[in-house]
C-alpha cells in the first residue's frame, strides 16, 4: 500500500516530520510469532521497519533484505538505545514468556527492567508513540465474564505479575509525556504458530485430554486480526494514554474448541474428561521437581491453568474508540491454522 493511503487514519501529528522519507519503526521480538507478523505488516504499509532481537535468536520467520536488525539484551540498557536512536514509533511486543525453567530473574529483567530501558530512550529520543504489549492474563479467572479493561487484577504466575508491573512502568513515564498505548492481547492464533499446535495433535491422534469439565471459556484472536489492533493503536489518534484488550468476535468453551478442530481434522472428538485435580497435582510436581536443575518442565500451572480458568472478554472500547473488527472466524482461523500445520507436516 502506498506510504499515503497507509497513513490516512493515521494521528497526523506522529508523520508531520517524516513527509520526506518513511517512518521509522522498531519492533522488539520480532522473530517471536506475534513480532514477525508485525513486522511483515508494518512493512506493507510503507513503514521502514527494524527489529529488536536477542544475540543467537533465530529470524528465520522474517526477511532480513526487509528489515534492520538490531541484536542484543532487553538489559542492556545501551544496546537498547542505540536501537531506539532515530525511530518514530516503538511497538515492544518482546517478553519472558513460558521459560519456566528460568530464574525468576529473567522475567523481571526482561518484562520489568527491559520496558523500562525502552520507554526512558523513547522518551530521550523523542519516540512519537510507545505501543506497549502486555496480556489478558493479568486479569487471571473472570468471575463475571466478559470481561473488559477494568477488571481487576489477578495473576497466576509470575509472568502474568510481571507484566503488571511492566504496564505500571508504561503508565509512569505516559505522566512524564510519553505518548503511549497498553494492549492486552487474548489466546493467539494462526499460520506460523507452534504453541497451539499441541491441542490440534492430541485432537489427530485420539490423545487428548479434557481435564474437568471443558465448560470454562476461552477467548482467541487470529493472527491477522491481532496484528490490525495492534497497528490501530499505533497510528490512531484516540490511542495514547490508553489500554486495549484486542481479542476475536468472541469466546467459546473449550469444548466447542475441540469439536470444531477435530470436524476440520475430519477425526471423532475426545468424549473422556478427567478430574482437573489430577493435572493439576502432577503440574505442581513437575514445576518443583525441574526448577533446581532449570529445566523446562513438561507441565506446569500455568498451562494447567487452560482447563481451569474462565477467560472471556469485551472489545467494546478498542470497537468504539479504534474502529477494530476482527474479520476472521473461529471456524475459518482453525480452518487456516489446521492447513498450515498439515502443509509444514505438524500434524
Amino acid at each position: 500500500m502506498p506510504k499515503k493511503q497507509a497513513l490516512q487514519r493515521c494521528d497526523d501529528t506522529i508523520f508531520a516530520h517524516t513527509k520526506s522519507r518513511r517512518a521509522k519503526v522498531l519492533v522488539t521480538g520480532v522473530s517471536g510469532f506475534t513480532g514477525s507478523n508485525l513486522a511483515m505488516a508494518l512493512i506493507k504499509k510503507g513503514y521502514e521497519v527494524h527489529g529488536f532481537v536477542r544475540a543467537g535468536s533465530k529470524v528465520s520467520n522474517i526477511d532480513p533484505s526487509k528489515i534492520a536488525l538490531h541484536r542484543g539484551d532487553l538489559g542492556d540498557a545501551k544496546a537498547v538505545e542505540d536501537a531506539v536512536k532515530g525511530m518514530d514509533l516503538v511497538y515492544h511486543i518482546a517478553a519472558s514468556y513460558r521459560e519456566s525453567g528460568a530464574p525468576d530473574s529473567e522475567y523481571y529483567k526482561v518484562n520489568v527492567d527491559g520496558t523500562r530501558y525502552l520507554l526512558e530512550a523513547s522518551l530521550k529520543r523523542g519516540v512519537k508513540r510507545f505501543i506497549h504489549c502486555s496480556t489478558v492474563g493479568v486479569h487471571g479467572h473472570v468471575k463475571n465474564p466478559p470481561a473488559d479493561e477494568t477488571a481487576p487484577f489477578s495473576p497466576g504466575a509470575l509472568y502474568q505479575k510481571t507484566k503488571i508491573l511492566g504496564e505500571e512502568v508504561v503508565q509512569e513515564y505516559m505522566k512524564k509525556g510519553l505518548k503511549a498505548v497498553i494492549f492486552r492481547p487474548v489466546g493467539i492464533y494462526g499460520p506460523g504458530d507452534r504453541r497451539f499446535l499441541k491441542p490440534f495433535k492430541g485432537v489427530k491422534k485420539g490423545r487428548f485430554l479434557m481435564f474437568g469439565s471443558g465448560e470454562i471459556l476461552y477467548h482467541l484472536t487470529f493472527i491477522d486480526d491481532l496484528v490490525e489492533g495492534i497497528i490501530l493503536c499505533g497510528e490512531h489518534a484516540n490511542a495514547p494514554g490508553k489500554i486495549y484488550i484486542i481479542a476475536g468476535e468472541k469466546a467459546t468453551t473449550l469444548n466447542e474448541l475441540v469439536q470444531r478442530i477435530a470436524a476440520e481434522l475430519k477425526v471423532s472428538p475426545p468424549k473422556i474428561k478427567i478430574p482437573f485435580w489430577i493435572l493439576y497435582a502432577a503440574s505442581v510436581l513437575w514445576e518443583s521437581a525441574c526448577k533446581p536443575f532449570g529445566i523446562n518442565p513438561p507441565l506446569f500451572r500455568r498451562r494447567a491453568d487452560f482447563f481451569r480458568k474462565d477467560r472471556s472478554f469485551n472489545t467494546a472500547k478498542i470497537r468504539s474508540e479504534l474502529g477494530y473488527q476482527p474479520k476472521v472466524s473461529l471456524e475459518e482461523g482453525i480452518r487456516r491454522t489446521s492447513e498450515w500445520y498439515r502443509a509444514e507436516n505438524l500434524i
